[in-house]
């Protein structure tokens, strides 16, 4: 199954304050279509600036996932998610700046991740991996998976990159031997 990460804008928030557990934050769900909009993540380091434009991103490396058209990142934390009780992940920050609980791990089978491979991605700050299962939401996001945090490595928590910006390493630049 191909799954992908949507941040679901919430009219009322009332409505999500309706559910019993949970933060109140922007809710992450997961589609099986990758032309929505709302799938586009963009890949950055730690708050240290550790992953520089075009440079392969590294197994093992520390990432942090932020959402193109609202610029939070994705979150997690010890909040129950609301269908499966599992950790519930989130959208949180602005313009790409949010706090420490916004880190993840890339784990994947090479020494990069390659744009085909199939990677998890676990949380730095409680050891969870990012994963969807069955349980889809009714209203107001009708058909959408619940993305949350497990914390066991299985066939639930593999992601996968389906289109995008790619973007290559810029080459050195020609060198010139004249004064």
């Amino acid at each position: 199954m191909r799954k992908f990460l949507t941040l679901e804008k919430w009219v009322n928030p009332l409505l999500f304050n309706s559910i019993e557990t949970g933060s109140g934050q922007q809710s992450v769900t997961g589609v099986e279509a990758s032309d929505d909009a709302n799938s586009y993540w963009r890949i950055r380091g730690k708050s240290d600036g550790s992953c520089q434009r075009g440079t392969p991103v590294k197994c093992g490396q520390a990432i942090r996932l932020t959402h193109v058209n609202t610029g939070k990142n994705l979150h997690t934390h010890h909040f129950p998610s609301p269908l499966s009780n599992n950790q519930e992940v989130s959208a949180f920050g602005d313009d790409g700046e949010g706090d420490d609980l916004d880190i993840w791990i890339v784990q994947c089978s090479g020494t990069h991740w390659e744009r085909d491979d199939a990677v998890r991605f676990k949380h730095v700050g409680t050891d969870v991996f990012l994963s969807i299962t069955g349980e889809q939401y009714g209203h107001p996001i009708r058909g959408q998976r619940e993305v949350h945090g497990m914390p066991t490595a299985n066939h639930h928590n593999y992601w996968k990159a389906m289109e995008g910006v790619f973007i290559k390493p810029s080459m050195d630049p020609a060198k010139h031997d004249e004064l």
